[in-house]
């Protein structure tokens, strides 16, 4: 068996130093080679057909071929998609994607950060609606702008709050149009189940469904806005809490998907019809919703759409002022909301 060739051997083929061999070959994150001499060297390594090691380049460099995704929960199909879409555009730049979960904890976004800056990851991709907790906000702001002074880059899927670019979905603009299709369709007593006080995504889609709801002239009931988890479970923990007093309610918004399947399992646990009883709508279109019966209306975002633009704004070229890409979110009307009447007019949306 032939002897491994080592940098060392291609550094005496070129005739030059060991320390100019590899930073010919595997770059340096502050040092540069005359053009001549890294030609040479990387000819005498083509004679000797010697394969640098990748751990070496990563050091001399900085960086490694590796971009981090930090998501809440990595069994969310929210985050699944949205990571497909991450794992697709790294791709095409030669990058693995290095995946870590939250597990729905905030406090850990920063410890994350730390262990993928160690890893010399790239880049770094946060994923997940943020808290208007100010000082964890600025927590992570410093833990983001320490690692982006060391030459890594970073973005954002969420609320433009920690100083870096982000993929900012218009959850607002998208529950307010859900509300005014729902009204459309003849619905007059509304619930939702609102997630977390502190979560800016729950509310956003919270505020943005009152604001549909007013535009049409239907006062939401503070006493039908259910506070829970947003997780499936809290959707429906949330559920069997409303049905203890629902009154008068005919639909139910859940402010994602998820929390709408788990609203849907307590009806029917509960012994209460959906649709034909009880009308259930969710936000996100998340992929998992094809097998959910009957059909689930929701707000559609374009979740793998989303991770590929984060992911290019986290490998583009780093600018003075973080930028902002806005995604659309599209109402989609199914047989969980079935017309009360005929339509009047007032609703929008795309029926599928």
């Amino acid at each position: 068996m032939a002897a491994t060739v080592t940098l060392s051997d291609v550094a005496r083929e070129a005739g030059v130093s060991l320390a100019t061999a590899s930073r010919a070959i595997n770059g340096s994150a502050n040092r540069t080679v005359r053009e001549d001499l890294r030609e040479r060297v990387l000819a005498a390594a083509a004679r000797l057909r010697y394969s640098p090691d990748a751990n070496a380049q990563a050091m001399a460099r900085g960086r490694t071929t590796s971009l981090g995704l930090v998501v809440h929960d990595i069994a969310d199909p929210y985050f699944s998609s949205i990571a497909a879409g991450v794992s697709a555009a790294a791709d095409r730049s030669g990058l693995a994607v290095t995946l870590a979960s939250t597990r729905h904890d905030q406090t850990r976004e920063r410890g994350l950060i730390e262990v993928l800056q160690r890893q010399r990851a790239r880049a770094i991709i946060i994923a997940g609606g943020r808290t208007d907790d100010d000082a964890l906000n600025a927590e992570l702001r410093r833990a983001l702008a320490d690692y982006r002074a060391g030459g890594g880059s970073a973005a954002l899927v969420g609320q433009p709050v920690l100083g870096v670019d982000t993929v900012v979905i218009d959850n607002a603009d998208g529950a307010a149009a859900l509300a005014r299709a729902l009204h459309g369709l003849g619905y007059r007593e509304f619930a939702v189940l609102a997630g977390p006080a502190g979560h800016l995504t729950a509310r956003e889609r919270l505020d943005g469904f009152r604001a549909g709801l007013a535009e049409s002239g239907v006062a939401l009931d503070p006493a039908n806005v259910i506070g829970c988890a947003f997780t499936r479970d809290g959707g429906y923990d949330g559920m069997q809490d409303l049905l203890r007093r629902r009154g008068s309610v005919e639909l139910v918004f859940a402010v994602n998907d998820v929390m709408a399947v788990g609203a849907m399992a307590a009806a029917r646990d509960a012994g209460v019809d959906v649709p034909g009883e009880l009308a259930v709508a969710g936000f996100d279109d998340i992929v998992t919703l094809r097998d959910v019966t009957p059909p689930l209306t929701t707000v559609r975002v374009p979740l793998v759409e989303v991770g590929v633009a984060a992911t290019e704004l986290a490998l583009a070229p780093p600018s003075d002022e973080p930028r902002l890409v806005h995604v659309e979110a599209t109402v989609v009307l199914r047989a969980s909301t079935p017309p009360r009447h005929p339509s009047n007019g007032n609703g929008a949306g795309s029926a599928s």
